[in-house]
């Protein structure tokens, strides 16, 4: 898509310089060219390509956005069981192993 839409603007940046050094040609009429020509057909292409791949992108932030307010199953991110995943202030010792529920270390006493 962005082929022809660079294509398109070095025919019109063409057009327009071929006005601008044109002995009947003026650089006010080359501008007009290039974007009467060029800048204001491309950029309406390409906005009207684009909106399905924008439509898609809004509607899938919006998922994401209704799922992290409302999750309706639990994910990997999301895990059932609360201690499965523990945060790091959870942590026994330095050693980065949870210390689960009702597990007393060795040698002390609850």
């Amino acid at each position: 898509m962005y082929l022809i839409a660079i294509a398109w603007g070095y025919v019109a940046l063409m057009m327009a310089l071929a006005e601008a050094t044109s002995s009947q040609g003026s650089v006010l009429g080359a501008i007009i060219t290039f974007v009467l020509y060029g800048l204001l057909p491309i950029s309406i292409v390409l906005y009207v390509l684009g909106s399905p791949s924008r439509k898609a992108a809004r509607k899938k932030q919006e998922q994401l956005q209704a799922q992290l307010d409302f999750p309706q199953e639990p994910t990997e991110a999301m895990p059932l069981d609360p201690l499965a995943r523990a945060p790091a202030s959870h942590q026994a010792d330095d050693r980065h192993h949870a210390a689960g529920p009702g597990i007393v270390p060795v040698g002390k006493e609850p």
